[in-house]
């Protein structure tokens, strides 16, 4: 009579457990699934030669900014929204810090600033995390990173150079073949020859 109080005890007691692993496996194998479609393998034809990149689509809002999040520059989007967050701020010494090449982008920023105006200056970043805006896709050459946007006030798409450094993801503003092929992928997205 005492075995069977405590075998349906442990019965009891294991199905909430059972069902939390069984909703948290599936939760988790969704999880892979949809993430999986969000990457794939592409190859482009340009001029003869056949480029191969990684493409990744984000969610339509993942360029807007929560103002109290804590961003780390682990990822080509997280360093791109510190880079604007900086920039819409007018800090352009933080913003050139994220690139592998500070000096020269701290001047690039400098130039820019002084030709359009302080102001401008700081909407032109800040449209980027406007929700009508956004982020068409990631592609990936090796460790090189380009983010692809689509802007309401561009004329055409606008890309950013990324390059993983370490533990983080830097602004790329170094010369590379790797570099070089992402501006011809960006260049067929903009004639419409490349697609997500």
């Amino acid at each position: 009579m005492g075995g069977g109080n405590r075998g349906q005890t442990l019965f009891t007691g294991s199905v909430p457990d059972f069902f939390s692993a069984f909703f948290l496996a599936a939760a988790l194998a969704w999880l892979a699934a949809a993430f999986a479609q969000q990457e794939s393998e592409r190859t482009l034809e340009v001029d003869g030669e056949t480029l191969r990149y990684t493409l990744r689509v984000h969610p339509d809002d993942a360029h807007v900014l929560d103002p109290s999040a804590q961003i780390a520059p682990n990822s080509a989007l997280n360093t791109a929204k510190l880079l604007h967050r900086h920039l819409a701020a007018g800090e352009i010494e933080a913003a050139a810090a994220l690139s592998n090449a500070p000096e020269r982008r701290l001047e690039v920023y400098r130039e820019y600033r002084a030709r359009i105006g302080e102001r401008k200056f700081r909407r032109i970043f800040t449209e980027y995390f406007y929700p009508e805006n956004r982020l068409v896709a990631e592609i990936a050459i090796g460790t090189h990173r380009l983010l692809i946007w689509r802007l309401q006030s561009a004329q055409h798409l606008a890309g950013q150079y990324y390059v993983e450094t370490g533990n983080n993801v830097l602004m790329d503003d170094v010369p590379s073949s790797e570099r070089s092929q992402l501006r011809r992928v960006l260049e067929a997205y903009r004639s419409g020859k490349a697609a997500n």
